[in-house]
């Protein structure tokens, strides 16, 4: 597999020699790069050695996920795992973070509006993103570990940061009222979904928004027509949020946000990654998720001072009760351990508070965009040894500096970040110690080079440590073992970009962006060899290329392509090694399509996926998937102004196949006609 990714890294570089022209710049401070504005779907991100990948507003309306997992899972190195529910979907990024087992690793994380979200390591539920897409203006997927250095520890995978919506978006930003109505429908499974925006700015320093969304399901169709169990779902969500600006020049703001999502399930399977009860059998399940976010911000004109400082809070609590009847090992000595585990009911509370500052400075002919922080959190897990989760306190500092220094033609930029963690028991026992303390340094360096042709090259390095979590308190020999350990890794990056406009023909604009990935993960405490239930594997390697490209003509046609070829490796401590059981599948996606202005969207979108394979590590077979999406906006001072149509048709030949790395029997839904009415006031 080495040889064709280097020949793709090769290919990269010499297409980008072979075209010079003049970058398009839009600039975008700090250490994300620029985002380049393509005449395809999305934009790229350029500048930087950073893996970034931003779905906006129009992206998610267009698509018509049901999730933000099925939202973001065009992104290369990205996989959906068993994602047609919220309380069941996560992310896997590079082959890290939601899993077969639990809904999240600790190797990716998820921001909204900066509050850290999700749980530990739930056994078979995934709650990581368990919030509604129509909330959101912005999803971004960072992807690798050279960006996550101002964001936590441990971060091998990546991350997504979601934005909710602004209440000046939808009043143009002068004082008013505002606001959108969307309703949509797809055909499998009868869903619907209203939701409303209200939107209002007093005055130009104060606004004030609400946003209430229904989302609603039935089960779901597999491509051979059966019916995919466990697939149906309930989701009201809702969003309040408010922002002042004050000051002298407005140069201060405070903004405060809530979100909140929930589901009151009743008998459903325990199991949110099966299609069944199975041995665990049903439960009456509520799940609930909550943020809140409160941010104060001040950016006078200094170009040393750009703070802020924003304290979260995120609740997330399952309450389980088992169904009476509904698991076949009723009357077994295990039954006893099984009730245990389906009844507990779960709760994580995260409280963080990160204060940083931005600087513009010099220092002779070097440049620097320079961010520090300071970063507080505590964590506190609701107690249920019984049911193999341990309750518990999780306190963490942090800090961390990026500082973006521009020398030329050269971008050099180096990150650090210095944690301590204590974890603390709630139930402490005869012999075990009740707390543990750990401290990590980590960091990395990027470098980046720009012709001046439209062409730059770059290349990063990164470390991290992932320190214990709760869930390891524990008696048993493995989780005290586990706590006196940090999981280290580190990733290398090489890539090229290149973007420019009169490339092939008059007017039209191409943007390309590759890179070479590897990573190394070893003292792992997360993973156990294949077969037992104790023994960590002694390392996992992966190695692999992202390439994302956009062009377009001054006709409307545009081409998107993204694409993802890769592999990875386990050991065992014995020197045996097997394909990394969570290794995203080769990947690529193209999307051709044509504008006619503003008014109307047309494009056709086929993703072909191998090298596959499902939870329990059997082989699949490749799968090819087409999808056709149609918007139309009219362009009119009447009463149609501010409307839009979009119609998409998902998996258009009602291809019949399981996801990778899903359970076998949760096949993908097959063929759905979408229909989206939305009107923006």
């Amino acid at each position: 597999m080495l040889t064709p990714l280097l020949r793709g890294t090769t290919t990269l570089v010499c297409l980008s020699l072979a075209v010079p022209a003049t970058a398009q710049d839009t600039a975008t401070p700090g250490f994300l790069g620029t985002l380049i504005l393509t005449a395809g779907k999305r934009d790229l991100s350029f500048g930087t050695a950073l893996s970034r990948t931003v779905v906006d507003e129009e992206e998610i309306r267009d698509r018509q996920a049901s999730t933000v997992a099925q939202l973001i899972d065009s992104v290369p190195g990205v996989t959906l795992v068993n994602g047609t529910t919220p309380q069941g979907s996560g992310i896997n990024i590079r082959g890290f973070g939601a899993n077969t087992t639990f809904g999240s690793d600790q190797k990716i994380a998820v921001q909204i509006d900066g509050a850290s979200v999700g749980s530990e390591e739930l056994y078979r539920i995934g709650t990581q993103l368990f919030t509604d897409p129509l909330l959101y203006r912005e999803v971004e997927v960072l992807r690798g570990t050279i960006g996550s250095f101002a964001y936590g520890s441990g971060i091998v995978g990546g991350g997504g940061k979601l934005e909710t919506i602004d209440a000046s978006e939808f009043t143009g930003g002068v004082p008013g009222f505002g606001g959108s109505q969307i309703f949509e429908y797809s055909s499998n499974g009868d869903g619907f979904v209203s939701s409303t925006t209200l939107a209002w700015m007093p005055t130009e320093r104060l606004e004030f928004l609400l946003n209430y969304t229904w989302r609603d399901q039935g089960e779901l169709k597999a491509g051979d027509g059966t019916v995919i169990g466990n697939s149906a779902f309930e989701t009201p969500s809702y969003l309040a949020k408010g922002r002042y600006t004050f000051g002298e020049g407005d140069a201060q703001s405070l903004t405060l946000s809530h979100s909140r999502t929930v589901a009151d399930d009743k008998d459903v399977p325990y199991d949110q990654f099966a299609t069944d009860g199975g041995m665990f059998g049903n439960v009456d399940r509520v799940t609930d998720t909550e943020q809140t976010v409160l941010e104060y911000r001040f950016n006078p004109a200094n170009d040393l001072i750009d703070l802020r400082a924003n304290l979260s809070h995120a609740d997330q609590q399952i309450e389980s009760d088992y169904v009476p009847g509904s698991s076949p090992l009723e009357g077994t000595p295990v039954f006893g351990r099984v009730l245990a585990l389906v009844n507990a009911d779960q709760r994580y509370e995260t409280t963080k508070l990160t204060v940083t500052n931005r600087a513009l400075f010099e220092t002779g002919a070097i440049s620097h965009d320079m961010l520090a922080g300071i970063e507080a959190q505590r964590r506190v897990r609701a107690d249920n040894t019984a049911a193999g989760a341990p309750g518990g306190t999780n306190d963490r500092s942090a800090l961390f500096v990026v500082n973006e220094m521009s020398l030329g033609q050269f971008t050099i930029t180096p990150a650090l970040r210095y944690e301590t963690s204590r974890i603390e028991s709630d139930t402490p026992l005869a012999g075990v110690p009740d707390s543990y303390d750990q401290n990590a340094l980590m960091g990395g360096l990027a470098v980046a080079y720009a012709f001046g042709n439209g062409l730059s090259v770059f290349g990063s390095a990164a470390y991290t440590e992932a320190l214990p979590i709760i869930d390891e308190l524990g008696t048993s020999g493995t989780a005290q073992r586990r706590l006196g350990m940090t999981e280290k890794s580190h990733t290398f990056e090489l890539g090229a970009e290149y973007s420019g406009t009169d490339v092939f023909a008059a007017g039209d604009s191409f943007a390309m962006r590759g890179n070479l990935y590897q990573t190394d993960l070893w003292d792992i405490t997360s993973y156990t060899v294949a077969g037992s239930m104790t023994t960590e594997l002694d390392r996992v390697e992966t190695l692999g290329l992202e390439l994302e490209a956009s062009y377009g003509m001054q006709n409307g046609f545009y081409l998107d392509f993204a694409g993802h070829l890769g592999e990875g490796t386990e050991v065992n401590p014995d020197g045996s090694d097997t394909t990394w059981r969570n290794s995203p599948a080769d990947r690529a996606q193209l999307t051709v399509g044509r504008r006619w202005a503003d008014a109307l969207d047309l494009s056709w979108e086929v993703v072909h996926a191998s090298d596959r394979r499902d939870a329990l590590g059997a082989d699949l077979p490749s799968a090819t998937v087409h999808n056709l999406r149609a918007t139309w906006t009219p362009r009119t001072d009447g009463w149609l102004d501010g409307a839009a149509v979009r119609f998409g048709i998902e998996n258009l030949f009602d291809a019949d196949y399981v996801g990778h790395l899903s359970s076998p029997a949760r096949k993908a839904p097959g063929r759905t006609v979408k229909l989206s009415l939305s009107k923006t006031f």
